[in-house]
């Protein structure tokens, strides 16, 4: 009489650990598409915050006054985002940005890093966002562009 081959211990044991490998390569794969998901996000908002603080420190070189500078960030900032009208979030948004956008100025006015620092003061209203809004404040840059179908007249 032969044992059936599916009953042997060592294709029991065997049969183990191929489901102990699945187990660890599918945990694998997940985490590893989380921590890709991560940086991803990371990356784009480090992008986002370059390139608007870059854009805003080139339109506030030319004014004259830290209040017409702080009046450009907030236009810039307001065009960013879509924003053609307040509300009582996105005004509060815009003062706690002040911060921000006096000490950038500041920065390219004086040849002493001004109190706070404009890295400090992006990092203050970026903590004040996340703590009151519970999301990145960089997130408001996503525009989602809706698909419009082509038409051929």
């Amino acid at each position: 009489m032969t044992t059936p081959v599916s009953s042997l211990s060592v294709v029991k044991s065997l049969e183990a650990a191929a489901g102990h490998a699945e187990t660890a390569e599918r945990e694998y794969r997940r985490e590893a598409a989380q921590r890709i998901a991560a940086l991803e996000q990371e990356r784009a908002f480090a992008y986002r915050r370059l390139n608007l603080v870059r854009e805003l420190a080139e339109a506030m070189a030319g004014a004259d006054a830290e209040e017409s500078a702080v009046g450009i960030a907030f236009a810039m900032l307001r065009g960013k985002l879509g924003w053609s009208q307040d509300s009582e979030a996105r005004s509060e948004v815009i003062e706690r940005f002040a911060t921000f956008a006096q000490a950038l100025f500041r920065s390219l006015t004086s040849e002493d890093e001004p109190e706070p620092s404009a890295p400090a003061a992006l990092a203050e209203f970026e903590n004040w966002y996340v703590e009151n809004r519970h999301a990145p404040f960089w997130i408001l840059f996503e525009h989602y562009i809706p698909e419009t179908p082509l038409v051929d007249f």
